[in-house]
């Protein structure tokens, strides 16, 4: 993922920072507990596309 995309996308819904988790090829809002699949190299930032964090599981980053 490039570092310059990293840092200007935000989350479509709270426009909050995104944190980049490479081996399951996402990117993570804490806030809104979503993952935005990568795919072929282009973040897909839609709300349907996205997967809700269980609870259990940990954000990091």
């Amino acid at each position: 993922m490039d570092k310059k995309l990293l840092d200007i996308l935000v989350c479509p819904i709270c426009k909050g920072r995104l944190v980049y988790k490479k081996d399951a090829a996402e990117l993570i809002c804490k806030l809104d507990r979503l993952a935005f699949p990568i795919r072929d190299g282009i973040p897909v930032m839609l709300e349907q596309e996205a997967r809700e964090l269980p609870a259990d599981e940990e954000v990091t980053g």
